[in-house]
Formats: structure tokens, sequence, C-alpha cells
């Protein structure tokens, strides 16, 4: 601890002589403009506005080096950090919704801030942030209930923060490791929304005069038995059955078609556009409000936007791996070309598995017992659990002596300054990136952790040194044990797929 110490405060005082060389302020606006990245880079209490539009530093450096080897990169970065800085702050500061003076928080960011902090995917308009239920299973061997989960649900329909993303995939743990228990997560979340809905005293029903505020996206997953249109339609209408809806509000393939058990026989045709086709004729049978795909890179994406749109139907979302470590690989390239086309970005693992909600400290990298943190460790296999202490402490081969301890220093820094989580910094950036983050939550302290994330942005200055930071980590977060952004456990082995 005390090495890694004495490692970051060297790290600032250079980043800090890098700038103060780049720099001959010629007025006192310029003056004091130094000052602040001074105080932000040494961790000082500052004055520090709030701005609502991304960082284009990522996009631009990205675009640049994406051919160069890992090592070149790092090098361009450090060599551009100080320019790069002062360009963003030259940029000036815009309106601001809380500022920290003299280590005093100012927070005008209110609740009708936080419950107006909404974005638009196809005709729908959510929340900013979403729900993940990916983790959800009943507590019962007998019957579907989980009372923690049933606060959560509260919790999120009267904060207005109720969108949730599930899948038919998804389902009580050990009958999803075993290949069962599709659908169980779907009727899970109607009969948790038909309750707060009850307690609140709105109509669960959507399609009624008086309708539930919850919002809902799920997923087809592509199998080998299913191979037609009519295929996707019936799977469409369980799913709307066991969500209780009229209309499912997103309706979204969970991946492109990979999964080909007898590909060594050379059956390997792609059902993609059979899919694509069958989202289409969901949407004109009345059974879908928007459709979306899930863990398409930019050429993929491209071809069914335009197969969709020949149809007459427009793609609303993509869903991708998504984080402030996870912008590699494609990642990046595919929001940059998902924005061009005017689909919307959802992000999952926006968490990084639980490495950017402060579940590990930088200075000891010991996990904490906060339960607005992440879903608790003991939920998370032995695989899990030793690829993500990879990635926190660093192995010295795959990820370098300190893991992510850099960027964890620096991510408290604005965490303290804003008087906000480190959580809600994590998810903050995703939205200023213009993704919506969908973080996996387990109880209803993690949602309003989550729902702290909304009301206020980073400015773009916070927005590049975050990037920066972590791109000197040298290493990319690509999931843990058998849950990565590019690959799938389907029994018979693992499949993958590309972000290209």
């Amino acid at each position: 601890t005390s090495h890694r110490s004495i490692h970051n405060t060297q790290y600032m005082r250079d980043k800090t002589e890098k700038i103060l060389t780049m720099m001959q302020p010629t007025n006192m606006n310029q003056k004091a403009t130094c000052l602040l990245i001074l105080n932000l880079l040494v961790g000082a209490p500052s004055v520090v506005s709030f701005g609502s539009s991304p960082s284009w530093h990522s996009i631009r450096y990205a675009r640049s080096t994406a051919s160069s080897p890992s090592s070149q990169r790092t090098q361009i970065r450090r060599r551009t950090t100080a320019s790069t800085s002062l360009s963003m702050f030259r940029e000036g500061s815009r309106t601001s919704n809380s500022a920290v003076i003299d280590n005093n928080q100012v927070d005008k960011t209110s609740i009708g801030s936080i419950h107006g902090d909404k974005t638009k995917i196809g005709s729908l308009v959510v929340p900013s942030i979403g729900i993940g239920t990916i983790s959800w299973s009943s507590k019962s061997l007998t019957t579907l209930e989980n009372l923690e989960l049933q606060s959560l649900v509260n919790e999120a329909c009267n904060s207005d923060a109720a969108f949730f993303d599930t899948a038919e995939r998804y389902g009580s743990h050990l009958k999803t490791a075993l290949g069962l228990g599709w659908g169980e997560t779907e009727t899970l979340l109607k009969k948790f929304v038909d309750r707060a809905s009850i307690t609140s005293g709105a109509n669960s029903v959507k399609g009624t005069e008086e309708s539930s505020n919850a919002i809902y996206a799920t997923k087809f997953c592509p199998s080998p038995w299913r191979t037609t249109v009519e295929s996707v339609v019936e799977a469409c209408e369980q799913s709307r059955l066991r969500l209780g809806v009229d209309q499912i509000d997103l309706y979204q393939l969970h991946m492109p078609d990979i999964v080909k058990p007898f590909r060594f026989l050379g059956m390997n045709e792609s059902l993609d556009e059979v899919y694509w086709e069958g989202l289409a004729e969901c949407h004109r049978r009345g059974l879908v409000k928007n459709v979306g795909v899930s863990n398409y890179g930019p050429t993929l994406v491209s071809k069914c936007q335009d197969a969709l749109g020949k149809r007459g139907v427009p793609l609303a979302s993509n869903q991708i791996g998504y984080s402030l470590i996870g912008r590699q690989n494609g990642s990046q390239e595919t929001v940059d070309m998902c924005a061009e086309l005017g689909i919307k970005v959802l992000g999952y693992y926006p968490f990084a598995m639980g490495l950017l909600t402060g579940k590990y400290s930088s200075n000891t990298m010991t996990p904490l017992t906060d339960p607005t943190l992440t879903i608790n460790s003991s939920q998370k296999t032995t695989l899990e659990m030793n690829d993500l202490n990879m990635y926190a402490e660093g192995d010295g081969v795959k990820v370098p002596r300190g893991g992510i301890s850099p960027l964890l220093s620096t991510m408290e820094t604005i965490a303290q300054a804003r008087g906000k989580t480190i959580a809600q910094v994590a998810l903050n950036y995703i939205v200023c990136k213009g993704v919506v983050p969908i973080p996996g939550a387990g109880s209803a302290a993690q949602v309003k952790d989550n729902i702290g994330a909304m009301g206020w942005r980073l400015t773009d200055t916070e927005v590049s040194i975050l990037e920066e930071e972590a791109d000197e980590l040298g290493f990319s977060f690509e999931g843990a044990g058998f849950k990565r952004t590019n690959e799938k456990f389907v029994g018979y082995g693992v499949e993958k797929w590309s972000l290209d």
C-alpha cells in the first residue's frame, strides 16, 4: 500500500509538471483554470461545475489509434495527457447543478431533476439509468418469491426509475445453470410490479387508462431449434404474457446467431436475417412497441438496421458491454456508429462486475461490505472472483501490478468532491457518453444508490481525465469467469462474437 501511495504521488506530480509546462496563463480566468486543474489532480477541494455534454476526446483518440499496438497507444496517451487536459478545460465550464466550495458540498440536484433525467429509446422515454435483472433468483424452491427483490421494485416504481431489462433466458440460478428456468425472471418481474402498483394505487396492466410506470425491455434468445420467423413471434407472445402487457416496450435479440452445436458437421448457416424478419413481424402484429439487438458490432448493426428499414421498422437499440474500463475491442466504435445511425446503446456491466462500485478500495483492494455497492460476492463463482481479483490487484502478466488502483483513486477524488459515490461516478460517466447503463441490482439500497447518479453530469474535463486514467491502466475489462462481454458458455462449449 505504501509503495502504491508513493507511486501515485509521484505520478500526480509528474502530470502536474507537464500541465504547468503547457500552460501560459495570460489573464485571471486562465489562472483560475490552472488552479482548478491542479486542485483536481492532487485531490484538493475546489469548485467543480457540472456539464451536460459527452467528451469527444475518447472518440477522437480511439479513431486515431485503433490500429496501434497496446504499448504504442499507452505511449501516445502519456504524451497527450497534458495537452488534452488543457484543451478540455479551455472549452469552458457549463451550467452548474452543484458546486464544491472549501470542502462544503452545495448540491442543487433535486428530486425533480432526478425524475426529469430521461432519455429516448425509439418511441420510449425512459430513465437515464436502467435496472438489470440477470442476477435475480427466487429464494424459494417451490414458488417464485424474493422479498428483497420486491423491495427493490417498490423503490424503483416509487422513484420513477422503473426501467427493467430482463430476458426470457433469465431464471433462478440453479435452473439456469441446468438450462432450465426459461421465463422465470419475467414472471417474477410481473409479480413484483403488480404488488408495487397495488401499493402505490396504480393499475399494473399496461395499455389501460391508468397504467404502471414500469417499462419493460426483454430479449429473444437465438437457439438451434428456432429457425423461423414464427418462432420469434411465438417467443415474443410468451414473454408478453409472462410480463402481463398488451405490448412489450422493447423487444431485443439477445445476441447474434452464434449457437451452432453442429458446426463441426458443416451446419453453420446464420439465421440472423430470419430473426430480424421475426422482429419486424412482432412489430407489425403490435406485440411490441420497439425492437432492438444485443452484442452487435458496427457491421452487423448497420445490416440489421437496413433489413428492418426495408420492412418499415426502426431499430431502436443495441445492448453491449460498456464501462469506463470496457471501451476497447470494438465497444467505443460501436457506440460511435450507433450514434451516427440514431440507435440508442444500452450498456451492461457498467460497473465491470463490481470493480467500479467502490467494492474494492484503492488503498487496500479489499472487498467492502456496503450493501449499496454491488451484487454480493457470495453470488459469484470462484472463477469469477479469481478474475476480478486479477483485475483489482494485477497479476503482472495480463494486468499490471496495482490493477485498477490508480483509476479508483481518481474516481474517489471526483466522487468526494461531488458528494457522490464511486458507483455513481461510474454510471454518470456512461450517461455522459450517450449510453443508457443497465446496472444489475439485487436490493433497494443498490437502486437508491444508482438513482443518485441521475440529475447531474460530469464535466467534459472530468470525463477526459477518467478516460486517460482508465486507458493508462494497460488492460481492458472483458468479463470474469464464464460471464464475458464477447462470448457465451452454451453447454457444449463456448461461442464467441466480436464487435467489428
